[in-house]
């Protein structure tokens, strides 16, 4: 039917469906790595940027490297033997590593080592200039494996293979039994670095006897490896991407500043909360600057000495962050300040807890969310002394509170003065930082309680709407589309001849364009210039 609904699934078809997961990853990464292999590796040397290989090198090329190797690289490299005396290193998760066979060529006897691929030093090393226009250049790992007699003196060198390792990074922490959040998850934190590997990547020319090695003392299953064409991590390419071709770029963008945030008269500044006072202002980032309106709203804030508290969820920040700053220097001016951090941001842990401990020690007060759930919720609110009056003044959010993403990442944010809404999230900071019983919002659709129901009322307001021959239409722009009630809910809205326009930047399981189910409905997924 296209309907979705929970299926009661039989023993074989789980086997049969967890093969498919399985299968499923191993595809994508032979399509990513065909993608290079194809497309972007051609499309490079066309543009004059060559990814060589030691072969590809002629002799002055070799020696003005073997220098570099000798000079640079060479004294960091660490050689890790494994024998009865030196037991299997800790891999690292990420890591690139080369596994190396030797042979005593007295003994005959063969032995293994890994030599981990240094990080403090560029993926691609740059070649000398040949005079012929072209930028050249040579993966370190295979550098370094052209040097392995260097390293292993005396023996001989019979076989080298790239291959790198990823762990099971989750984090789990018993929320309900943690006495401290901050100390259970440091802890956690700690213990991830040494997660079990999940994935063991190497390239297609492995042997068959080191890979049988790796397999074992990394205690994983054959369906975990994944044999690829080198090289292998191609994130790499990103630092290549940086190099000085302004005609391989985008064009700079330089957003702009909302008109109502823009100074009335030269050399002056804008102010902001008048603009906000006057009318709501819809801000679209990045087109539009993130500097002259989150983050100057904030300032502004932190300095006018009408302003007695300012209220803030912080989910993933950047590392020089003028947000916190502003934060802090609030605390300083004697503003009552709260600072909500999602310790929990996954991959962020470590920098939020850190940010956390700064705010503390400069007098905000900063707590962490409800036990169980992670507060995921952009928001500012900033009261103001006007008159006789306190006045609210609100910033609801789509992008994380980071002037670094907000450049490359599309999300809307709303300034309002509505005394609704800035009740409502009074309320709502009470409940997250306190307790609070009631969790009644007169304009705010809050997460888990009624987000879902929210948009289900509306969709099917959009539904009833064209059923009565009325105008409809539903636009919705979300990071997944997973959830079974708001997808059928979608499908009924679709079979009463709504237009339904949906923008999901990952997971997607509703399915368009199904006759007599999904016919008015389209979905797209951008990939480009900007998240």
């Amino acid at each position: 039917t296209g309907i979705a609904v929970p299926t009661k699934r039989r023993p074989c078809s789980q086997r049969r469906s967890c093969s498919d997961s399985r299968r499923r990853p191993t595809t994508l990464q032979d399509r990513h790595a065909q993608a290079f292999i194809g497309s972007l590796k051609p499309d490079l040397d066309a543009a004059g940027i060559h990814i060589e290989h030691w072969s590809d090198l002629d002799e002055a090329d070799r020696q003005r490297m073997r220098e570099y190797f000798n000079e640079q690289i060479f004294p960091v490299l660490m050689p890790l033997a494994v024998d009865p005396a030196h037991p299997f290193p800790y891999i690292s998760g990420l890591s690139l590593n080369l596994a190396v066979r030797v042979r005593n060529p007295k003994s005959q006897r063969q032995e293994f080592a890994r030599l981990k691929v240094p990080q403090n030093f560029s993926r691609f090393i740059k070649l000398p200039d040949d005079n012929s226009g072209r930028m050249r250049f040579i993966p370190l790992e295979d550098l370094i494996a052209n040097h392995l007699d260097d390293l292993f003196p005396g023996m001989e060198v019979l076989e080298h293979h790239v291959f790198r390792v990823t762990r099971n990074e989750d984090v789990e922490i018993e929320e309900d039994e943690a006495e401290n959040l901050i100390q259970a998850l440091e802890r956690e934190l700690l213990r991830r670095r040494f997660g079990p590997p999940i994935r063991l990547e190497i390239t297609e020319d492995m042997d068959p006897v080191t890979l049988d090695l790796l397999v074992r003392e990394l205690d994983i299953t054959e369906e975990e490896v994944f044999r690829l064409p080198s090289p292998l991590d191609l994130g790499g390419l990103f630092e290549i991407s940086k190099i000085n071709r302004p005609d391989l770029h985008y064009p700079k963008h330089v957003p702009t500043t909302p008109v109502q945030f823009q100074p009335g008269e030269p050399n002056t500044k804008p102010d902001l909360f008048r603009a906000i006072k006057a009318n709501d202002v819809l801000v679209h980032h990045p087109y539009e600057s993130f500097a002259t309106s989150v983050q100057a709203f904030l300032e502004q804030a932190a300095a006018d000495p009408n302003v007695l508290a300012i209220k803030q969820t912080l989910y993933r920040t950047s590392g020089d962050s003028p947000i916190v700053e502003a934060l802090i220097d609030a605390a300083a001016a004697g503003k009552q300040v709260l600072a909500l951090v999602e310790i929990k941001a996954r991959f962020d842990e470590q920098n939020n807890i850190t940010w956390a401990r700064k705010l503390e020690k400069a007098g905000v007060h900063v707590v962490y969310g409800l036990v169980g759930l992670k507060t995921h919720s952009k928001l500012v609110l900033v009261i103001r002394q006007e008159g006789g009056t306190l006045k609210h003044y609100s910033h609801i959010g789509t992008g994380n509170y980071n002037p670094k993403t907000s450049r490359i990442y599309e999300d809307m944010g709303l300034f309002t003065s509505d005394d609704t809404v800035g009740k409502d999230l009074t309320r709502l900071f009470n409940e997250l930082s306190g307790y609070a019983i009631e969790k009644k919002f007169k304009r705010l659709l809050v997460a888990p309680l009624h987000l879902r129901k929210g948009l289900l009322k509306r969709i099917q307001t959009e539904a009833a709407n064209a059923r009565a021959g009325k105008p409809s239409g539903i636009r919705i722009k979300v990071n997944s589309m997973v959830d079974e009630q708001i997808i059928d809910a979608l499908y009924l809205a679709s079979q009463a001849g709504v237009p339904i326009d949906v923008w999901v930047r990952g997971i997607c399981s509703l399915k368009p364009g199904m006759e007599g189910v999904s016919d008015t409905i389209r979905v797209r997924s951008i990939v480009g210039r900007y998240l």
